[in-house]
């Protein structure tokens, strides 16, 4: 580029994982092919990777000295992520997008370290409302959410699902044995507890035993780290003694195609959605739709498919029948689904998205705001363990481990524990599993005390302000293994 020529417009993102299949990693996807497309250059920045699209990433610790005051920085918000507090540290214009953080009273009881993650990601949050210049929800339920946490200029980047993964040749090993005449209801979905998989159990069982016993539930989605909220759904199960409930866990984009490709009827009983896209991809693989009206599920559905109100298995099991078993009614769902569907695609996603773009370039410059006086030696102490642990893992692994948990957590900034980084992508409303790249940190390993012996200790995470009061502060960088 010579001299004279101006320098083309910068416009990255950042999160903390990109994942395979994942509605998240399919509009983060989208976005750069947008940016990309008007002229714009545009990297991913991120923590982890699956393997399969790393190729696509840019490891998050190169922002630094790679993002400048006049370029936009596109920040997917994730509770407790290295990689969203540097880049809370960086110059640049920011656009916030928040996929939701589910509230924190779902984990309790089924995964402790997720209920003190959730709490502090709520709380995190709130110290972006000075330091983004645009908040975006990517539905309606979600820009009110940052409205009322203070936010001041939000709006809506609306979610329009990319459905290639899907247009694939379906891989029919998982599906064949539930390719006949039986009627499948079936749900995709992370095995949590705010999905309420109880509820679809337990309806699926007053069906089965009530209205038809050729029939079969195929719950689709990872349970990885929520292992004994598996095995209490299990339990359900052999309690109630009712067969044919498949479990299947993760599944490639060519399993998830054939699978939608033999179920007869989408069932969602859950109760907190930022957006929920299994919904969308029902409906664009026409199969009718039942789902419980809560939170942003309404918006999403937009008039389609079949909402009720009620946690009650035997009104959900009557709809159930009346759906599955009637040819007239299923083709007035549908017909409902595909208006509400040719709604959605007629957005422009890609003009919404430049539109703030351009906005935000309007604006002023963004210098590097004021943070911690620790921040940045924590973060380069951070960098010397990660080269330790890459590139000498026997004399990293023998450094030894910090105290365990000393009431507030562990080690990192307000406690962050490893164990909770790794259990991030479960809180977060993606709806498929996003297994990690080779950059991820050794699985259960925690900080040695050398690293906070070197870097000191982080400032706790709130510090008082005026009048006494608890006030947010910058999220400080964590220099642990």
């Amino acid at each position: 580029m010579s001299a004279a020529e101006p320098r083309r417009p910068r416009a990255h993102q950042v999160l903390a994982t990109l994942g395979y299949g994942d509605a998240i990693g399919h509009e983060v996807l989208g976005i750069q092919r947008v940016l990309r497309g008007a002229g714009f250059e545009s990297e991913i920045f991120v923590e982890t990777a699956d393997p399969r699209l790393e190729h696509l990433t840019v490891e998050y610790l190169d922002m630094v000295g790679a993002v400048e005051p006049q370029d936009v920085l596109i920040h997917h918000f994730s509770i407790g992520s290295r990689a969203s507090r540097t880049a809370y540290a960086l110059p640049g214009r920011m656009a916030l997008v928040y996929h939701n953080i589910t509230p924190p009273g779902y984990f309790v009881g089924v995964h402790k370290e997720l209920v003190k993650l959730c709490f502090r990601g709520r709380r995190e949050l709130t110290a972006y409302i000075g330091r983004c210049d645009l908040a975006l929800g990517d539905s309606e339920f979600n820009r009110q959410e940052l409205e009322a946490l203070g936010f001041r200029d939000t709006a809506i980047l609306p979610v329009v699902p990319d459905f290639t993964h899907l247009d694939v040749p379906p891989h029919r090993i998982i599906a064949a044995g539930f390719d006949d005449e039986w009627t499948n209801v079936m749900f995709v979905g992370r095995v949590i507890p705010n999905k309420r998989f109880e509820t679809l159990i337990r309806a699926f069982h007053v069906y089965r035993t009530r209205h038809n016993p050729r029939a079969r539930l195929l719950l689709v989605g990872s349970y990885s780290g929520f292992e004994r909220y598996q095995s209490m759904l299990q339990a359900l199960v052999t309690t109630l003694g009712t067969p044919d409930v498949h479990f299947l866990g993760h599944v490639s984009n060519e399993e998830l195609t054939a699978l939608y490709d033999v179920a007869d009827v989408f069932l969602c009983a859950s109760e907190h959605e930022g957006f929920c896209v299994p919904l969308i991809e029902a409906f664009h693989k026409r199969v009718p739709v039942l789902a419980y009206a809560a939170t942003a599920v309404p918006a999403t559905m937009d008039g389609g498919g079949v909402l009720y109100d009620t946690t009650d298995p035997f009104h959900i099991a009557r709809l159930l029948d009346a759906v599955a078993g009637d040819s007239r009614i299923q083709e007035a769902v549908l017909a409902s689904q595909d208006a509400a569907l040719d709604r959605l695609l007629a957005r422009d996603f890609g003009g919404t998205l430049l539109r703030f773009v351009d906005r935000l370039l309007a604006g002023p410059s963004r210098p590097a705001p004021d943070v911690p006086w620790d921040f940045w030696p924590q973060f380069e102490q951070f960098e010397r363990f990660e080269e330790l642990r890459q590139f000498r893992p026997a004399l990293f692994r023998a450094l030894p481990k910090q105290p365990q948990d000393r009431g507030d957590g562990g080690g990192g900034p307000a406690g962050t524990s490893s164990n909770e980084v790794s259990a991030v992508g479960h809180a977060a409303d993606a709806e498929t599993d996003a297994p990690r790249g080779p950059r991820d940190r050794c699985p259960g390993s925690e900080a040695p005390a050398s690293a906070k012996a070197l870097a000191g200790e982080p400032n706790p995470r709130l510090r008082q302000g005026s009048g006494g009061q608890a006030e947010p502060r910058p999220p400080s960088p964590e220099p642990r293994r």
